[in-house]
């Protein structure tokens, strides 16, 4: 017999091995205190996904309560790793157990029997409430976690209408108007756009935010600035690298995300276009990273742990059979200016 069988459970210490910390430092990390820098809470959170990790903190209260879901597709995202953080926090403060799990495959999402099996399979293993952060096709499985009256709340929900699903976002039509405008006010007129998916609502309203924020100023949109994909680093350097190399390229980029920003910033240095004398770049999150980048990266901030408490709270008090005095909440967005946007062309001429 092997000193640790397959079926064990993943304890406070496997997880500080993994991210090469402290218990204390895990426990801390875990907790949302201020005392643990961004890149160590990062990689804690890493290591919590990949091991699946499950809270025991408080073994009586969470053996009573049962546990809480979080699902996803990509756990290496900032993104994910910033709301997983409030998740995270949230269901400690609950005193529940946390079960994270990878995204299931596309039948369990799509087919009405293979959604059920899932849902159930979750139910046996203590779950009394799911949150999905940004899952694809997820209408099947609402549907069978409405007909188990399991909770299951929505962040930043994706390829979905469902009529009956509850969700959690942040004003992201007001997020990227305001960064437009704030690249319009510093002299720039030819403002590329670099999207995410078609089927991310939370990239449709950014668009539309930066629609109207062109309107506004009597601005044409310039369909040929427009470019959009995936969410992340490639997705950004291609579609930048496109738009540089135009005959007439942008005096400004604004991303629909970080790490579109990031890939953007990239191409930028490859192609020796300056940030921000010849450039201005936008990301949208505010995820550490932002920080990290060379320049450091503007960014419109979004309360990415907030998003992950307002749903688990919301999960929370949906067991409690209280209905949310809303189907979709959303939170404030802000404006974090660092080094990657600065005056366009006519500022710079004086004109």
């Amino acid at each position: 017999m092997t000193s640790r069988s397959p079926r064990r459970r993943t304890t406070l210490s496997d997880v500080a091995e993994a991210a090469g910390v402290s218990k204390a430092t895990v426990s801390k990390a875990l907790n949302g205190r201020d005392d643990v820098s961004g890149s160590t809470r990062e990689r804690v959170l890493a290591a919590v996904s990949e091991l699946g990790y499950r809270s025991s903190t408080h073994p009586g209260p969470a053996d009573r309560t049962g546990a809480l879901a979080v699902v996803f597709d990509i756990p290496a995202s900032p993104y994910i790793l910033n709301v997983l953080q409030g998740v995270l926090a949230a269901t400690t403060d609950a005193q529940l157990n946390l079960l994270t799990r990878l995204a299931p495959d596309r039948a369990a999402r799509t087919q009405r029997a293979a959604a059920r099996a899932w849902v159930a399979e979750q139910q046996s293993a203590g779950v009394i409430g799911i949150v999905g952060l940004t899952l694809s096709e997820p209408d099947a499985l609402l549907d069978a976690a409405a007909e188990a009256d399991l909770p299951f709340v929505m962040v930043d929900p994706v390829d979905t209408q469902h009529h009956r699903m509850v969700s959690v976002g942040s004003s992201n039509w007001a997020g990227a108007r305001s960064a437009v405008e704030h690249m319009i006010g510093l002299g720039h007129r030819r403002i590329a756009w670099i999207g995410g998916p078609v089927a991310s609502s939370a990239a449709r309203d950014r668009f539309h935010g930066y629609r109207a924020a062109l309107d506004s100023a009597g601005i044409e949109l310039d369909r040929d600035l427009v470019r959009a994909g995936q969410f992340d680093v490639k997705a950004g350097a291609q579609h930048a690298r496109d738009l540089l190399t135009l005959p007439s390229p942008p005096t400004a980029i604004m991303a629909a995300d970080d790490e579109l920003a990031v890939g953007a910033l990239a191409t930028a240095h490859e192609l020796g276009v300056q940030v921000p004398q010849q450039l201005s770049v936008m990301g949208f999150d505010d995820t550490p990273q932002a920080a990290w980048t060379t320049p450091p990266l503007t960014s419109v901030h979004q309360h990415l742990d907030g998003m992950g408490r307002v749903a688990v709270q919301t999960v929370v008090a949906m067991t409690a059979g209280t209905r949310p005095a809303s189907r979709h909440v959303e939170l404030a967005t802000s404006l974090t200016i660092r080094a990657t946007t600065g005056p366009g062309p006519a500022e710079l001429s004086g004109d």
